[in-house]
């Protein structure tokens, strides 16, 4: 079969490789506009950063995941947690949780998605303008303690300027074979007079239990002997598709705004609702319970929830998601003396989520949020070009039922923030400061916390030679414990945990470097980034004890230290072929023992072609190694090949409306893909899929 599969991979780049060489390699290659990076308060372009970005626009976006760690996996140094088809975070040089945050369009999401893998993302990726990845000093604007980077998605759902015709949108349809899923999405912006503009825009979604190759699943029936005594079998079924990775929802964005002279003031409405599956979430231990350092688990299987598969109305445990938002921005350009622009954005959320069995409401999370931030660019003095700032942060989170980890908490945050850049000759030279003083009050008898940060990040470019790019990155930065891990106290089913945690955790602090290397040419670039990341009083959940599948863990601090590689070369071989090469390494260490969960290697090989007459293509491959450097109890993750193939073709209509027809093989292999950097390491991904769609524009 290994063979097989290799053969037909040697196959489809047999094709391939005969065409790329059928043109001059001399001919001129037509140079690419910079992105500009929207979240940077400057407006950069992704040239100007010490370490370049990674923009993801809306054309990629349309046909790629719906979860935003799906949506950014494979993006170099960017893997997803992955937990079933509904929800799934980013893991961004071997971090994840709270180390990567997650923003909609700057502002904070106001979730519960860092408390635990199930939890969804509550940004939908289908209506982004784009995703951006930030790293250097620039994410101090924005967050501390992101060492690895952290994600914005850019909205359109607040108009900042009117249409040219005086409406603009785009629909889009998509059926996908692995989980039957369909997918439909919609936004209209309207001008209604010269300076109002409407935007309405909504997403649907329904999908089915995914398909994957050679999934064996464990089938437990327990059966009644009488006399109070039960006996238990235990068969291993083989099934097309993974039970209990179902996933529905629907997005509905409304939103307005006053466009004038010197900027806008908008405001918008969002409400989203999901419903998926929780694959692996079992209730198997509930009856587990601490003593001390051990685990009590002597009256296990008594008393749980033993359900027949047959019998539950979605297959499992599930989420029910809801959630609520107000969002209010304007930018004002010159608004006093001495400064460029003035940006103001506050956001309200109303957050709910049930996990339910047979339509019974086990737990439910409860969030709402309240995020505040301005941001001024002030006039260069002494050349140096900069934004000072301030944000302000609530979360009022309650957990009530069978997971009720905590006692409701009030967590405050108060920051403030600036970045400065100026060019010294062939050196860019780029500064950024943070610092946070945070509150959480606790409704129970423990501690309340208060403690403050300070984080800082200074970057140089040297630009040493024409077209050449030497990178130097070097921070500070500080990350404040969440309420979870200092108040924890409670069974975690979605990770098989008993979680304690530790009201005397102190400040996680971290050193870092980042060194670069560039070359940007028209027909050649490449770029090659080494870092190091070395931590003290790392928070972390440390295991105490285990009984079978079901771990007792304790928040706790210790030394750690993150190293890693990414590397990219890209080659125009002519106007129609560009071939890349791409590989990432991540290396992870606390207190001298291996990190849980980190990526495994990667590298592979993309060809993108522009066929000309509206027609496009790429083929990709690449190979994910085997993941051995394991902590205790997790389990060694087998290397898998990734063929994808897509094909494309824009078109315009005789009104000048825009259209976009795309093919797509995923995993065309059919290969047994399992995530090393998610919780349900031992559950396969989707298999061999095909995806098909049609975008509209007008």
């Amino acid at each position: 079969m290994s063979f097989h599969k290799n053969l037909i991979t040697v196959s489809i780049f047999a094709v391939i490789a005969p065409n790329l060489y059928a043109d001059d390699p001399e001919q001129q290659v037509q140079k690419l506009e910079a992105i500009n990076v929207q979240v940077h308060p400057l407006n950069q372009s992704a040239a100007d950063f010490a370490v370049a970005d990674n923009v993801i626009q809306h054309k990629a976006l349309a046909q790629g995941g719906v979860t935003i760690g799906d949506a950014l996996a494979g993006q170099p140094g960017v893997y997803s947690n992955q937990f079933g088809a509904g929800s799934s975070r980013p893991v961004l040089r071997g971090q994840d949780g709270p180390r990567v945050k997650v923003l909609e369009h700057a502002s904070e999401t106001a979730d519960v998605s860092t408390l635990s893998p199930d939890h969804a993302v509550t940004v939908d990726p289908i209506l982004a303008k784009q995703i951006e990845v930030i790293r250097g000093p620039s994410t101090l604007l924005y967050a501390a303690g992101t060492v690895g980077g952290l994600v914005n998605v850019t909205d359109q759902k607040i108009p900042t300027s009117i249409p040219d015709k005086g409406y603009e949108g785009q629909v889009g349809v998509r059926y996908n074979s692995g989980s039957d899923e369909k997918l439909a999405s919609a936004g209209v912006t309207a001008a209604l007079g010269d300076q109002f503009a409407i935007r309405v825009e909504g997403s649907k979604r329904k999908a089915n239990n995914y398909i994957a190759p050679d999934y064996v699943h464990e089938h437990s029936h327990e059966h009644d002997l009488g006399n109070g005594q039960h006996e238990t079998h235990t068969e291993f079924v083989k099934e097309r598709r993974v039970d209990n990775t179902f996933a529905e929802g629907q997005t509905v964005n409304i939103g307005g705004s006053w466009i004038h002279d010197r900027g806008f003031v908008g405001l918008s409405y969002s409400n989203r609702e999901d419903q998926y599956g929780l694959p692996g979430h079992s209730h198997e231990y509930e009856n587990c319970h601490p003593h001390g350092d051990a685990l009590d688990c002597d009256a296990h299987g008594a008393g749980g929830h033993t359900h027949d598969h047959d019998e539950e109305e979605h297959g499992g445990p599930w989420g029910d998601l809801k959630s609520e938002r107000y969002d209010l921005r304007t930018e004002l350009s010159e608004p006093f003396v001495g400064f460029q622009k003035l940006r103001a954005h506050a956001s309200y959320t109303d957050y709910k989520h049930d996990e339910l069995e047979e339509s019974e409401v086990l737990t439910t999370f409860k969030s709402k949020g309240y995020d505040a931030r301005l941001e001024l660019v002030h006039n260069p003095i002494a050349d140096w070009e900069g934004v000072i700032g301030t944000q302000y942060n609530r979360q009022k989170l309650n957990i009530s039922g069978e997971e009720s980890l905590m006692n409701p908490s009030t967590t405050e945050k108060w920051s403030i923030f600036g970045l400065e850049h100026k060019q010294f000759g062939d050196f860019h030279v780029e500064l950024g400061l943070r610092a946070d003083q945070q509150k959480i009050d606790i409704d129970s008898t423990q501690k309340d916390f208060s403690d403050y940060a300070i984080s800082y990040s200074g970057a140089v470019n040297w630009e040493f030679a024409p077209d050449y790019k030497l990178s130097f990155v070097a921070s500070h930065q500080e990350r404040l414990p969440l309420a979870q891990e200092l108040y924890a106290n409670g069974k975690h089913f979605a990770t098989n945990t008993y979680e304690r945690g530790n009201e005397n955790l102190d400040v996680e602090k971290s050193n870092n470097l980042e060194l670069g290397f560039h070359y940007e040419k028209d027909q050649l670039d490449y770029h090659v980034h080494v870092y190091h990341n070395w931590y003290d009083n790392y928070i972390y959940a440390a295991t105490k004890d285990n009984f079978e599948n079901f771990r007792l863990v304790d928040y706790t601090q210790d030394k750690a230290k993150f190293y890693g590689t990414e590397a990219q070369v890209g080659y125009a071989i002519n106007d129609m072929y560009k071939l890349s090469v791409f590989g990432d390494y991540v290396r992870g260490k606390i207190d001298g023992e291996n990190a849980p969960r980190v990526p495994a290697g990667r590298l592979g090989t993309k060809v993108d072609v522009d066929f000309a007459d509206g027609w496009s293509g790429l083929a990709e491959y690449s190979h994910v190694f085997k993941q051995d450097k394991i902590t205790a109890f997790e389990r060694e993750t087998d290397g898998y090949n990734m063929v994808n193939l897509g094909v494309a073709y824009s078109g315009q209509l005789k009104d000048q409306n825009d259209y976009r027809v795309y093919f797509k093989a995923n995993n065309l292999l059919d290969e047994d893909v399992y995530s090393h950097t998610s919780f349900l390491a031992n559950i396969p991904q989707v298999g061999r899929n095909f995806t098909v769609g049609l975008e509209f524009g007008f």
